[in-house]
């Protein structure tokens, strides 16, 4: 419950983080270049981390419950 609150109040700070600071950028990624609200790059780029970082310790809590079992 407590991770669930501590992802919420992150998602908060980096959204109004993210609306007072909605300036254009040009975003360059290996060959891709493209212009977006930099509200817009923060947002994807915390989200993408939180997702990343939830597969992450997934995989790892089913490894450990595989070995406790065996």
């Amino acid at each position: 419950m407590a991770g669930i609150i501590l992802v919420l109040i992150i998602i908060a700070i980096v959204t109004v983080f993210s609306v007072q600071n909605a300036a254009p950028v040009v975003v360059s990624f290996l060959s891709w270049k493209f212009e977006s609200s930099l509200a817009i790059v923060i947002f994807l780029s915390v989200l993408s981390g939180i997702i990343i970082g939830a597969v992450i310790t997934s995989l790892s809590r089913m490894r450990r419950s595989k070995l406790q079992k065996v």
